[in-house]
């Protein structure tokens, strides 16, 4: 006859803080995949290459909302004061990457202010060796047809307004409108958005 395995008390203790521990390992791996991999849970818009969240700062946002806003640090106010647009592809939905090349052009926003920062995938900003890190409604200049534009990339582009993103890593694009007009607030999906196209083959 097979004799029934025992455990000792201490042997029990183990087994059991090793099913807690795993329990744990379980609940903060879902929680991090919720907040970072689930965009169901967030309310967004899409605009060209564009995705803006609709409950960044607004008091309807649920918990999984604002921790995921948290998490990624972004600071939000209300929509009245203003709108956050990320981009982590080009046009062309292929991934930015800090190692190819970009241009960004576009119309100044229907704001009273704005800004187009670059971030490392991490939501931290590069080391800029010319401490350039976004372009703003201060700084843009305008061609003849009132467009912006600059480039983004390991390697100066001459004659433009050069964001450099060293490094060979993810890169995301933060557009910033500080209070938007109301037609911009009531229907965030009508923003011009600015185009990002790749300058050259990059792989």
């Amino acid at each position: 006859m097979q004799s029934r395995r025992t455990f000792s008390r201490w042997q029990r203790f183990g087994i059991g803080l090793g099913l807690y521990a795993a329990a744990v390992a379980l609940g903060l791996g879902s929680a991090w995949w919720a907040l970072k991999k689930a965009p169901w849970m967030v309310q967004t818009v899409q605009v060209g290459a564009w995705r803006g969240n609709l409950l960044a700062g607004s008091p309807d946002a649920d918990m999984y909302t604002r921790a995921s806003i948290a998490l990624n640090a972004l600071l939000a106010l209300g929509r009245d004061e203003t709108m956050y647009f990320i981009a982590s592809h080009d046009d062309s939905g292929h991934p930015l990457r800090a190692r190819c090349s970009y241009r960004v052009e576009g119309v100044p926003p229907k704001a009273r202010w704005w800004s187009v920062t670059a971030y490392a995938d991490d939501m931290y900003l590069f080391e800029a060796p010319n401490k350039r890190y976004s372009l703003n409604g201060t700084t843009a200049q305008l061609d003849a047809n009132g467009h912006f534009a600059f480039t983004t990339g390991g390697q100066e582009q001459p004659g433009t307004h050069w964001l450099p993103t060293p490094g060979n890593r993810g890169l995301v694009l933060t557009l910033r409108l500080y209070n938007p007009e109301p037609d911009l607030q009531a229907a965030p999906a009508s923003l011009n958005p600015p185009t990002i196209s790749a300058l050259g083959a990059c792989t």
